[in-house]
């Protein structure tokens, strides 16, 4: 997402950069947008003075709105987790009022159309949060327009990928240089295949030995964050009919790295790692 930030060069008919990508500055500072972020920046939700969670209270009365506007099945609890959804990334047109939801995804890739089902499987996962925003701008006569179609990246975890789609998004994201546009398609395989790689050669040494082992073979500082983050100990303790839950706690760290790697959403199949919501559910 970096590298498209960096070499979408584009103008519009000032001559400034058409495409604008807020929330990649750099690695470090990649931030995914929350709906609040992305409504405040399309001028959509008015910021209220903090305190007393007006600002909470205001957009939860607007999306209940909206679902009970198009009739569509909403409960109480999913306005938390509808707020906190957040994408990969995002890429606004100002002069176009255009709002464009970046989706980075890794499949599974030995079925037959892999990727059109994973790509539909995301345009309807965020399918919601376009047709609220969208409903906010028609109510306020904005002209904003949010939409997802044709932007989802997807590479298969092998390798693979519709190389002339794959080129095709970067030139509409303002990326015109064709030998770019290459060079971001051969790192973005690259990686893929690399973190696959990893990701299976620790899976196998947790299988096989203990944990702390293998947990030493990786990036101090990448370690320490994703046990943080996913609340792990690092004590691996049980007799090796237990390796294979070791094997899921050692899988949370990598997608620690993964996320560290890639700053983008992730999940694990392993119990201890797992979440599913029709908003917001995990890879």
């Amino acid at each position: 997402m970096i590298s498209i930030r960096k070499s979408s060069t584009e103008l519009n008919d000032e001559m400034e950069p058409r495409w604008h990508f807020p929330w990649a500055s750099s690695p470090e500072g990649h931030a995914e947008w929350g709906l609040y972020k992305i409504l405040e920046y399309m001028g959509l939700h008015v910021i209220l003075p903090p305190g007393k969670g007006q600002n909470r209270t205001k957009l939860k009365m607007d999306i209940k709105e909206y679902h009970l506007a198009y009739n569509i099945d909403f409960e109480e609890g999913d306005q938390e987790t509808f707020i906190s959804s957040r994408r990969d990334g995002l890429a606004f047109d100002k002069d176009k009022k255009s709002c464009v939801f970046l989706e980075y995804t890794r499949a599974m890739d030995t079925i037959e159309d892999w990727a059109t089902k994973k790509e539909q499987e995301k345009d309807d996962r965020y399918s919601a949060h376009l047709g609220f925003i969208n409903h906010l701008s028609r109510r306020g006569k904005s002209g904003w327009k949010a939409t997802q179609i044709n932007f989802t990246f997807t590479t298969g975890v092998r390798g693979s990928l519709h190389t002339n789609q794959f080129l095709t998004r970067l030139e509409i994201l303002g990326v015109k240089n064709k030998n770019t546009r290459e060079a971001i398609w051969n790192r973005t395989v690259q990686k893929t295949l690399s973190m696959s790689d990893m990701i299976l050669k620790f899976f196998f040494i947790a299988l096989n030995s203990k944990i702390e082992w293998t947990l030493q073979s990786l990036p101090t500082e990448i370690t320490n964050k994703s046990m943080e983050k996913y609340n792990i100990h690092r004590q691996a303790s049980g007799p090796p009919s237990d390796h294979i839950a070791q094997a899921c706690v050692l899988y949370s760290v990598l997608i620690g790295i993964l996320h560290f790697t890639f700053p983008f959403r992730l999940g694990s199949s392993c119990k201890t790692h797992t979440f599913s919501h029709k908003y917001h559910s995990k890879r």
